[in-house]
């Protein structure tokens, strides 16, 4: 796969804004666990091996346990996630793949027994901020960087 496009280079304006929203997301008190966690599980559904890699890599750098990384896309069969964490995990779901169903009252409710609303408001952005990404580097083709495999 190649990439079709250098979209900080054909709109470097908008990608400004992109990236200042970004680090307001970064900014805004959740977790750095957390947000990592969120932004690997929507890249995960959206197929984004960009921001999969990414993602990874920073929770990982940030303290993050492989097996948790290497878990996240099962959370729901895992003991290892908070129910905080479990959560927002399910919200991240929903809100990602909100055109098949919304996001049901139940979940809401489950989702606010753990989050103020100020943190709820700030987690949906920090989940529309993944969306984002993942749909300029998925239909863009943003390739990851590619590590050489270890000799056997």
């Amino acid at each position: 796969m190649k990439p079709r496009l250098q979209f900080f280079s054909v709109a470097p304006e908008l990608m400004e804004q992109v990236r200042a929203l970004n680090q307001a997301v970064e900014d805004c008190g959740l977790e750095r666990s957390l947000l990592h966690l969120v932004k690997l599980r929507a890249s995960q559904i959206n197929g984004c091996s960009f921001c999969v890699d990414m993602h990874s890599k920073e929770a990982m750098q940030d303290g993050e346990t492989q097996q948790r990384v290497f878990l996240v896309s099962a959370w729901k069969e895992s003991p290892l996630f908070s129910e905080r964490e479990r959560a927002a995990l399910a919200y991240t779901e929903a809100v990602t793949l909100i055109a098949n169903a919304g996001v049901p009252d139940a979940l809401y409710e489950e989702t606010r027994k753990h989050f103020s609303d100020e943190e709820l408001v700030k987690l949906s952005v920090a989940i529309g901020m993944i969306n984002v990404w993942n749909r300029l580097c998925v239909p863009f083709h943003a390739i990851h960087p590619v590590e050489q495999a270890k000799a056997a």
